[in-house]
Parts: C-alpha cells; sequence; structure tokens
C-alpha cells in the first residue's frame, strides 16, 4: 500500500478514539504490552519525558523538545491528534535536521506488521505508540518525549519508565472513560507516576493536589509544583495566555533533568527555545492567527477549562463586531461550554467533518437555548466563508471549539 492507502487502513479499519469514542477505548494495557514485545521493546532504548493532562500537553511536550533542540540534543516527539497529516503525530526535533516521520517508515511499519495487528486486534493508537517507539529507536534519539493520548494510568503510553513524568492540568473531559469528578479525573492522570521518578505539576486545585501529593508519596517520588517554583517565565511565540502556565511546567521539568544529570540546557537554552516553539516544531493551532482586517484567530481549546481562558483572551482584544466560528464533537458537555461563549457575537455553526462531530442541528438548538445567536452551515469551512463576507475589517473572527475545526481552516 503506498502512504495514503495505508492511513487510510490505519483509520478505517482500526477502532481509534478520534473517529469512534468509546468502542475504541480499551481498559487495560496488554494489547500494548503484546505489541511492544512483538516491536522487541523499541521504548527500552529511549530516554523518555512523559507528558500528560487535560490541556496544554501538547504545547508542553513541544516547548521541551524546542528547548532541548536549542541545547543541542535530538528529540523524538510523539503526540496526538494530527491537524491536517498523520505524521505531525511523529516527529524529530534536532539542531542539524528537523521532520516528520517518513511516508516510507510508516508504510514500512505497517506492512511489515500488519498480520500482527489484525491477529491481536491492535487499536489505531497502540500502533501509532509502537511506531513512534521503533522509530524513536532508530533514529537514535537523546530524549524521546512521549505524550499521553487520553487519561494515563491505562493510556497505551504507560508502558514506559521515563526520566520524568509531568502532569499540566487536570480538566473535566472524557469524562465517561475518566470519572466525572476533579479527583477521579486526576486519579486516572496520576496513573503515570512512577516508583522513585520526578513528578512535575502544572497546575492544581484544592480537590487534585492531595491526589498528587498521595500517589507520589506511595511511589516515592520527588514531586515538585512548577507554579509554586518556577517565577520567571520567558516570552515564547505560542501566545495564548494559557501558556504562561505551560512554560512553567516546560521550564520546571528542564530544572529538574538538569539537576537529574545528563541533561545541559542553560538560561539562554531555555529564552531561545520558548520563542522559537513553532519554528521549531511546526505546532499549528494555539491562538494561531490566520488573517489580518479582520484579525482571524483559530485555537484548538475544546473544553470549559480551555475555553474559558480563551474567551477571557478574546475579550481583551480590540474590535468592532465578534464572530464566532464554533462546531464542537459530540461527547462535550455543552451545559457547561455554552455559558462561556459571549452573547454579543455573531455565530456560524456547524459539524466538524469527523464521526464524533455534533450534529449541526443539536448544537445551534443548545445554543439558542443559551442565547447565542447565529446560523447553521453545512461544513466547517462555508461557516468561516460566511464569517469572513460579514466581517469588517476593524471586527474579530475566532476559530474554534474543536481540533477537527481547526483542521479544517489552516
Amino acid at each position: 500500500m503506498n502512504y495514503q492507502e495505508t492511513t487510510e487502513w490505519m483509520f478505517n479499519q482500526l477502532p481509534m478514539y478520534q473517529t469512534q469514542g468509546a468502542t475504541a477505548y480499551k481498559e487495560d494495557l496488554k494489547n500494548t504490552l503484546e505489541l511492544i514485545a512483538h516491536l522487541g521493546n523499541p521504548h527500552q532504548k529511549l530516554k523518555c519525558i512523559h507528558v500528560a493532562g487535560t490541556n496544554g500537553k501538547g504545547s508542553t511536550s513541544h516547548m521541551l523538545a524546542s528547548i532541548l533542540q536549542e541545547a543541542g540534543y535530538k528529540v523524538g516527539l510523539y503526540t496526538s491528534p494530527h491537524l491536517k497529516d498523520y505524521r505531525e503525530r511523529i516527529k524529530i526535533i534536532a539542531p542539524d535536521a528537523s521532520g516528520e516521520i517518513s511516508e516510507d517508515f510508516v508504510c514500512e511499519f505497517i506492512a511489515k506488521n500488519k498480520p500482527f495487528f489484525e491477529s491481536h486486534d491492535i487499536s489505531f493508537f497502540e500502533m501509532s505508540v509502537g511506531l513512534a517507539f521503533e522509530y524513536f529507536a532508530t533514529e537514535k534519539v537523546d530524549f524521546a518525549i512521549i505524550e499521553v493520548g487520553m487519561g494515563g494510568r491505562l493510556d497505551a503510553t504507560n508502558i514506559i519508565t521515563p526520566l520524568v513524568s509531568v502532569i499540566t492540568n487536570i480538566g473535566l473531559d472524557h469524562t465517561q472513560f475518566l470519572g466525572n469528578t476533579l479527583e477521579l479525573v486526576a486519579a486516572e492522570k496520576a496513573g503515570i507516576i512512577k516508583s522513585n521518578i520526578p513528578v512535575i505539576i502544572g497546575e492544581y486545585t484544592v480537590e487534585t493536589k492531595p491526589v498528587f501529593v498521595k500517589k507520589a508519596a506511595d511511589c516515592n517520588a520527588p514531586i515538585y509544583f512548577a507554579s509554586e517554583t518556577i517565577l520567571e517565565t520567558y516570552p515564547s511565540d505560542l501566545l495564548g495566555d494559557y501558556q504562561i502556565h505551560n512554560k512553567k511546567t516546560a521550564l520546571q521539568t528542564i530544572a529538574v533533568l538538569n539537576d537529574l544529570g545528563g541533561l545541559t540546557a542553560n538560561k539562554e537554552n531555555c529564552i531561545a527555545g520558548l520563542s522559537k516553539v513553532v519554528q521549531n516544531t511546526g505546532l499549528l493551532g494555539r491562538w494561531q492567527q490566520i488573517g489580518s482586517n479582520p484579525k482571524t484567530i483559530c485555537d484548538t481549546a475544546h473544553n470549559k477549562e480551555g475555553l474559558s481562558i480563551v474567551f477571557n483572551q478574546i475579550q481583551k482584544e480590540n474590535f468592532n463586531s465578534l464572530h464566532i466560528v464554533f462546531g464542537v464533537v459530540n461527547d462535550k458537555n455543552l451545559e457547561a461550554i455554552l455559558p462561556l461563549l459571549p452573547k454579543n457575537a455573531k455565530y456560524y455553526f456547524s459539524k466538524p467533518n469527523n464521526l464524533r462531530g455534533l450534529a449541526v442541528e443539536t448544537l445551534h438548538q443548545k445554543a439558542t437555548e443559551t442565547g447565542l445567536n447565529g446560523h447553521s452551515y453545512n461544513s466547517i469551512t462555508e461557516a468561516y466563508q460566511a464569517a469572513k463576507t460579514a466581517a469588517k475589517p476593524d471586527d474579530f473572527i475566532y476559530i474554534g471549539g474543536s481540533t477537527f475545526v481547526v483542521a479544517e481552516i489552516i
């Protein structure tokens, strides 16, 4: 199979949470352990940094990769989901040559292991994790930054013994899998804490801090709260207000790695790395400006915690009228999200082009009941075009609600 055929097979033939939801979720690591043994345990050749959290884990992972690159290291970066191309998930970030995994490597990996995948019911996410580990081991990276897909305790990435564990924050997302209280979600994320392995906590609440403290104590794991210990940060080309927390988390992680030895990343590396995250890693969709006159911003925030910060930041902008292109997937808590949206905006509702996308009729009805005014459109692209047509140069357009909404625009 060529690359397109290979990725279509991966997306269509195997369970994938991003498109199928609950039916793709497996509540144990048996499949991953069988797969990784089949591959020869490539993860054991890697020095890993494990990153979990409700929001910010992608940005934090990219910040860490950028800083490590500036310090002269070759870094493997595994994140999810992708926006445009599957290969965005698996990258090498290095001083001499950075880039996404090659199409050939993806095709050869799938072709070589396809009989095993089919006979063992290996999921999309499990095979992606295996592919990342094999690629990073083949490339002999100095460090591998591994972002959790969902949760932590039962996530397919949670077979590694990392140098450090990182938990950015906790919010009520994916509650049908992780629990419907902050304590329950924190317990799932805290599942990445390992015996005697330092853990960095980016943000915490009165509900979540005791969960982290107890789990760390049970594991004899040194625990660091970045919000309390990192007092100085540096400018970044990631401009969202929420990035202040991610910067602190990344800087605390680098400090802990320096203390462990085997890493030398100085203040200059941190300053340069944070200032060139997009340039070094290609991260997209985080308070990304895609147009001027009217200023147009897209952002992948998709839950209560993320969207509340984004809409507060919008209110700091200078504009005449606000236009919002909005869509969500069907597992989002609209009762929590819709009250956050400003009522003085004109809305352009649509369904993301994804099996999990919420029907636009449902979104529009719920939004109207909340006091939001707008129209429905057949696609995100059509909604965006309508917003651009209606908006004047001194207006402001925001596009968001889901990663999949942003993916259709950038």
